[in-house]
């Protein structure tokens, strides 16, 4: 296995394994999995500029944070705007609606996604059509789902997540909700079975695309993070999240 310090961890070998492993799952996921190749998302969550470059370099584009402040940091950080032009940011945590307007003029902020009430939406949907010069396009934002309906954990309830989504669409013109996510409940044992967070998920998946009458390839959903992400595509998942297998584990915040 990859050497553990955080100094010394090799950033293009651990984004490689997990790119070499994403095909593997995918070569043998069962056919009737109608879902595109999954998109990865670098989660540099305290990791330093250096890190996402490196793994920039590599050929990674899209990366993810889950603070709004590491996110507002490293978005403008001098050295990533100018050796990684081509960069897409994802916003993976709680967004706070007095945080709305410095998240969304971020340079190369590709997704939010994390809209999991029809008040953030309806404030990002303003947000969005007052930012100038104006956006050539809507918003991409996905529909969070707090599949293990822990209190800690944001997210709308499962069954309450196709109307969010219905919402979104039909009365938010400058959202494009393009999908859903879950973070769910952490260390699941999978001798038990398949994992019931991505279960509850793909079971949204189906009702929303049965109710839009939708492609199921057409609705992404994001799920899966460094400890599960195979485990996820297996289900169908098109956007893993994963950090520790890429940069290395984190020191714990104090």
């Amino acid at each position: 296995m990859l050497r553990h310090t955080m100094a010394e961890f090799d950033v293009n070998a651990g984004l490689q394994l997990v790119l070499k492993r994403i095909e593997t799952v995918l070569a043998s996921r069962p056919k009737e999995i109608k879902a595109g190749k999954p998109l990865l998302v670098a989660v540099s969550k305290t990791k330093p500029a250096e890190s996402v470059i490196e793994a920039y370099n590599a050929g990674q584009r899209h990366f993810g944070e889950n603070y709004v402040q590491e996110l507002v940091e490293k978005s403008q950080h001098p050295q990533i705007l100018a050796q990684c032009p081509d960069i897409k940011w994802h916003l993976i945590g709680h967004l706070q609606g007095n945080k709305i307007n410095k998240v969304l003029k971020l340079p190369n902020l590709h997704m939010i996604q994390t809209v999991d009430s029809e008040k953030l939406a309806d404030k990002l949907d303003a947000a969005w059509s007052k930012l100038e010069p104006p956006p050539s396009e809507p918003l991409r934002i996905l529909v969070q789902v707090n599949t293990s309906e822990e209190d800690v954990k944001s997210g709308i309830d499962a069954s309450a997540a196709p109307s969010l989504y219905q919402y979104i669409s039909s009365n938010l013109k400058h959202l494009q909700p393009v999908g859903i996510m879950t973070i769910g409940a952490y260390g699941f044992d999978y001798s038990n079975g398949p994992n019931p967070d991505f279960v509850s998920l793909m079971a949204v998946h189906a009702d929303i695309c049965q109710a839009n009458a939708l492609p199921a390839e057409a609705l992404q959903v994001s799920m899966g993070m460094s400890n599960d992400y195979d485990r996820a595509i297996e289900m169908g998942s098109t956007i893993v999240r994963v950090g520790t297998a890429i940069f290395g584990h984190r020191a714990s915040k104090a």
